[in-house]
């Protein structure tokens, strides 16, 4: 590929600031779509006689290019929409503030300090208690903080845009009441009721990192139509049903389940969970056994039609979320890089982009990435070798820049080198851990040791086992650390640690080791090591297809199983601040002797001879006395089991109000729990059904190009280095021209890889649709634009159409 290093090129786009001393045009906020631009063939040289700008003004212009295509590409990366791109100086300089990890942290510790907050005020977790004063002004603090943080935001956004973004100004509006609230208590000098401080997780939502937390509660959100509509079918048979409950059982005073319409729907809702099954059912049955028929066409529709069809619905529509989420992301990322692609091709080369506008824009975009990896990421993206990337070659621009660039090694193995001897036994080793018959042995060693492993455990007599190193314990452990000095000798320590399954095998091994050392020196605290022997059972997961596709979706599902951890536990703190406030103080010791759950609330102190023997039913434990505290107790309700004694327990010391809190808490966390489910289900059936769709490559080892480079180009590139002053850039690929002279080689093959991400999965599963989505969106982006035009014509006559005010400050 011939590489292009002129410096006389003129960007094909200039800002309106440029050109007002020849153009005049109206000021123009970004569309949502991203803004036009000013072509330069519509404006005059800047000084007459000359065939080009001085080359500082071009200079100078390349830059504010690079940089406002390298937002372009962040925006469509983040999913952020263009309406609120930078429109000036002001809010360039603002925006790049805004956008750097240090202002990511302090906006995350912001938010995790106003939530700690909860720890330290009343009612407080004990050995945290602070005074009013301190926790008052700490809180004060920290709003501060997040008034500057918006303040930055404004003055990126600008007020119009600023007040047209929803979550900032959700977010604003609390800040607003929180810190009326903080001064109030500061004032006054004590606390007072505040479940408005359940709204700061809205803080710790609105961060840069809780991105995926956003995502999820979107999603949520836009699950519940038809969640609701499921819910209100589910709720109205309940209440046909409590309504024939209560004609049916009320009659009978020994069943206090029905005896009034209220306790008939407040149990029939503990019914649906089952935790109150088969109790409610009892009284009655032991009357007429007959009365089983209600409760099981009860069960049946509610609980095995109704919650089935829920889940059901549930996960169509959290398809077709996802696939829409999917589609509007490609979208983005296309306009994006459109609006990128405008920016970088310049009027002497307006069908493509060379290298030293794609290295500009790179400096901006990833500014850790070496030349090396710049020109190689250049390269991956013009399959056709040319030195110009075109705007089709452009769309792969995020499939390519994640890629890591290694050199590929001439030899096959790391032994290749090595005498005749070593070489011989090294290759004898390697064929040997690449051996089917090898595998299998090992295989079967795991699984005799899981089976001994087990007769041991089942010997061991009241759970106490022996601190002496057993034999099969050292004989086992020999055979897998034999097993990992002969891959590391046969693969080599690179090739044998870049493989996730030997990665886990030399783990266990090791901590199977540690532990060893514990038995034999007597180190107790470091007993738990030889718990985690039975993890080498893990292994024979590989010998089946089915499980190695389970595991593989597990590990993919894991970031997002923290994410939608996350979301739970923001609602957990939610619920926890309004429990604190409306439950807190209470003393549930013997506190339902007239109700059905008497015996889970007794404390009763008994004399037995000459000893004092405490009845205690521990369910007393259960409270909302501080934040730790409600987390178990939510943690309790989230798991059903037994949840309507705890209920029942706080309705006897505060009202029967008090129901709803724990009736809504259910619905929320079978809301979140069905949009986990279903996010499983998803995951699953996706990959198995990618699977099937391409049964070529079961062995999935991720992403993975080749690109060749010849010692011309490596040279031509680092001599544009040097002449742009760029003495490091050049000097790291004069160190990749020595190599090759070292080696004697004209040329360098490179391997760019990463991991297959569900993006590249879905671009497979959805490539037939790709293309008419493709389609759809250029009609829809030409429509815009012909509207765009002609609204502007009839607005301003006089002006040209597509002008708009853009960044200029280059920092």
């Amino acid at each position: 590929m011939a590489v292009n290093v002129e410096d006389d090129d003129v960007p094909l786009i200039l800002t309106l600031e440029e050109s007002r001393g020849h153009v005049s045009a109206p000021e123009e906020p970004p569309t949502e779509n991203g803004g036009s631009y000013d072509l330069i063939n519509d404006i005059s040289s800047p000084a007459v006689g000359d065939c080009y700008p001085p080359r500082s003004y071009v200079r100078h212009n390349w830059e504010m290019n690079y940089q406002e295509a390298a937002i372009y590409l962040q925006e469509g990366e983040n999913n952020d929409k263009f309406f609120t791109h930078p429109k000036d100086a002001k809010a360039l300089a603002a925006y790049l503030f805004v956008h750097n990890h240090l202002f990511y942290l302090m906006e995350l510790t912001t938010a995790l300090l106003l939530l700690l907050l909860s720890l330290c005020e009343a009612p407080a977790v004990p050995m945290l208690r602070l005074g009013i004063y301190i926790h008052a002004t700490l809180e004060l603090l920290a709003l501060a903080v997040v008034v500057f943080e918006l303040s930055m935001k404004m003055r990126w956004l600008g007020f119009h845009t600023y007040i047209r973004h929803k979550r900032t100004m959700v977010k604003t509006c609390v800040l607003l009441l929180q810190f009326i609230e903080a001064i109030v208590v500061l004032v006054r000098q004590t606390s007072h009721v505040r479940i408005t401080r359940a709204l700061r997780c809205i803080f710790l939502v609105d961060c840069r990192y809780c991105g995926a937390v956003r995502r999820n509660l979107r999603q949520i959100f836009q699950s519940l139509p038809p969640f609701i509509d499921i819910l209100l079918l589910l709720l109205f048979f309940m209440v046909i049903f409590a309504i024939l409950g209560f004609y049916l059982f009320s009659p009978n005073k020994s069943d206090p389940y029905f005896n009034t319409l209220e306790n008939s729907l407040v149990n029939l809702f503990v019914l649906l969970t089952t935790a109150n099954f088969p109790d409610v059912m009892m009284p009655s049955y032991s009357r007429n056994p007959w009365s089983c028929v209600f409760f099981i066409v009860y069960l049946s529709i509610e609980l095995y039609f109704i919650m089935n069809l829920l889940l059901a619905v549930v996960f169509d529509t959290f398809n077709d979320i996802e696939k829409m989420k999917f589609k509007s992301l490609l979208l983005h990322k296309r306009t994006a890089i459109q609006h990128a692609y405008q920016l970088l091709v310049s009027k002497q080369r307006p069908l493509g982009i060379s290298f030293k506008q794609f290295d500009g824009l790179m400096r901006f975009y990833k500014p850790r990435m070496n030349s090396r990896d710049r020109y190689l990421t250049f390269k991956a993206l013009s399959p056709s070798n040319t030195p110009l990337v075109s705007l089709k070659d452009m769309y792969n621009f995020y499939e390519v820049v994640g890629l890591k660039w290694k050199a590929k090694k001439n030899r096959e193995h790391w032994f290749d080198d090595l005498p005749r001897t070593a070489f011989l036994i090294f290759k004898g080793i390697n064929i040997l851990v690449n051996s089917r018959t090898f595998q299998y042995t090992m295989y079967t060693l795991v699984a005799v040791n899981g089976l001994w492993i087990l007769v041991e455990t089942f010997m061991l007599r009241d759970g106490i086992f022996s601190r002496d190193v057993p034999w099969s314990y050292i004989v086992f452990l020999t055979i897998y650390g034999v097993e990992v000095l002969l891959k590391i000798t046969g693969l080599g320590p690179i090739e044998y640690l870049s493989s996730g399954w030997n990665f886990f095998d030399f783990s266990v091994t090791l901590f199977a080791f540690l532990g060893l050392l514990a038995l034999a020196f007597d180190m107790k605290p470091f007993y738990f090591i030889v718990v985690l022997r039975p993890l080498q059972l893990l292994r024979l997961f590989k010998l089946k297809k089915r499980y190695r596709n389970v595991l593989d979706t597990m590990f993919e599902l894991l970031p997002r199983m923290a994410s939608l951890g996350l979301t739970l536990l923001i609602f957990y703190y939610c619920f926890a601040i309004i429990g604190m406030e409306f439950f807190s103080g209470k003393l549930y010791p013997n506190c339902c002797n007239s109700s059905t759950v008497a015996d889970a609330y007794r404390w009763v102190n008994r004399t037995i001879g000459n000893k004092t023997v405490v009845e205690e039913g521990y369910y007393y434990l259960n409270n909302f006395d501080n934040i730790l505290n409600s987390f178990v107790t939510l943690f309790e309700l989230t798991v059903v089991n037994d949840w309507y004694i705890i209920m029942e327990g706080v309705t006897s010391e505060t009202s029967h109000w008090s129901r709803l809190y724990f009736m809504i808490f259910y619905i929320v966390t079978m809301v979140v729990m069905t949009i986990i489910v279903a996010f499983i289900l998803d995951a699953f059936v996706f990959r198995m059904n990618y699977t099937r769709k391409n049964r070529d490559s079961e062995e999935d080892s991720g992403i993975v190009l080749e690109r060749e480079v010849s010692k011309e180009e490596m040279t031509a590139v680092a001599e544009m280095y040097g002449r742009n002053g760029a003495t490091s850039a050049a000097s790291q690929l004069l160190k990749v021209v020595s190599q090759m002279d070292r080696h004697r080689q004209t040329s360098m093959l490179f391997l760019g890889r990463r991991s297959r991400t569900k993006s590249d999965l879905s671009m497979r599963m959805y490539e037939e649709e790709i293309q008419e989505w493709y389609e759809e969106h250029a009609r829809k982006e030409e429509n815009q634009l012909l509207w765009q035009d002609d609204e502007q014509l009839l607005n301003h006559p006089l002006h040209p159409p597509s002008l708009r005010q853009r960044a200029q400050t280059i920092i």
